[in-house]
């Protein structure tokens, strides 16, 4: 806690409490976790688009040579 917003006590200091303390820490850590959340999400999802690049060039390699296939006997057949 900032030492602006405690009000200023005649003969004591002033200091945290544990429990003050504990909130804060936790607080701290929580926002840690979603950071982290956050980043994991975030190359899950680079993940996934490099792994859809991959899976539609399969799909487009694989339609090429069916395409290849279908298309072979009429240019054998040509003169």
């Amino acid at each position: 806690m900032d030492d602006e917003r405690r009000p200023e006590r005649y003969g004591f200091e002033a200091f945290d409490c544990a429990p003050a303390l504990r909130l804060e820490a936790n607080e701290r850590i929580a926002v840690l976790k979603f950071q982290a959340i956050a980043e994991k999400q975030k190359r899950l999802e680079e993940a996934m688009e490099r792994l859809e690049r991959r899976l539609w060039l399969a799909v487009y390699g694989i339609a090429g040579a069916i395409v290849a296939q279908a298309l072979q006997p009429l240019l054998v057949g040509l003169p």
